[in-house]
């Protein structure tokens, strides 16, 4: 019979050899060492680390933060050209679903190709862009880089989009406004949200509300600039007025802004025949 002491509780006990646990307080072997008889040489400690001291516990959990991290970091760095892939082609079917096309029963990026050209407005003509498909437009339009795609519609028609950017209740408010050839009236329109409420203001991401501003006119007469708005829902009388979501007033309100100020920005375009 040998004597061990546990370390946790303090009791001395004997055994055959080194037990699995303490029988007192049920702590593991790791916390047990073997008493040495009166005059015997003490037994050598155990060699390597301790794996129940506080030590071993923050080393462990450091190298298992690093490795994760770095697994991460490989996996986000692997995936992103899928993923920058996949939000330039969500862009291109924004662009054309305002051209009037159902971007979920076509190829997206070969119906963008076929009809669709990415050009800059340098306040005297369209010049065609050959610099990186980009995917939002608000810093671009306020650094004066305005985007114009010239594109054929669905049915066949010539038509000009625009980006838009705003502002809506939680968030930011972005959208595509597709022009006729002679940049008066309003041909199909695009619209969606960072964050605003689902149910109300985030109505303006469906086709109902965003098929209210086709054949509606950009100007009218005694209206100075851009008519084109979106007004309480109900509301609408004059011909360039869109109803806007009910229980969405600010959301609603942030559309209109973003109609008008982003043609605003097109002014110069638009009135250039």
């Amino acid at each position: 019979m040998a004597k061990f002491k546990c370390n946790i509780c303090g009791q001395t006990f004997e055994a055959d050899k080194m037990p699995d646990k303490c029988p007192i307080c049920q702590a593991d072997n790791s916390n047990i060492e073997e008493v040495a008889a009166p005059g015997a040489e003490p037994k050598p400690k155990k060699k390597g680390l301790d794996t129940s001291s506080n030590v071993y516990t923050v080393l462990y959990a450091a190298v298992m933060v690093i490795i994760v991290a770095f697994l991460l970091a490989f996996i986000s760095s692997a995936l992103k050209p899928t993923q920058d892939a996949n939000v330039e082609n969500d862009t291109k079917g924004q662009i054309l679903t305002a051209l009037g096309y159902d971007k979920s029963n076509i190829d997206v990026a070969q119906v963008y190709a076929e009809n669709v050209q990415d050009n800059l407005w340098n306040q005297d003509e369209l010049v065609k862009y050959d610099g990186k498909f980009n995917t939002t437009y608000g810093a671009l339009i306020k650094a004066g880089e305005l985007h114009v795609f010239t594109a054929k519609t669905a049915d066949g028609q010539t038509a000009y989009v625009l980006p838009v950017t705003g502002r809506g209740l939680w968030g930011g408010l972005w959208g595509y406004l597709a022009i006729n050839e002679d940049k008066t009236t309003v041909l199909g329109a695009y619209f969606y949200h960072e964050s605003e409420t689902a149910g109300l203001g985030a109505l303006i991401g469906d086709r109902p509300f965003q098929e209210q501003f086709i054949g509606k006119p950009i100007f009218a007469e005694g209206v100075d600039g851009v008519a084109l708005t979106v007004v309480k829902n109900g509301a609408s009388k004059a011909e360039y007025e869109i109803d806007g979501i009910t229980g969405a007033t600010l959301t609603s309100n942030g559309v209109a802004a973003m109609v008008k100020d982003g043609l605003s920005a097109y002014l110069s375009f638009i009135n250039n025949k």
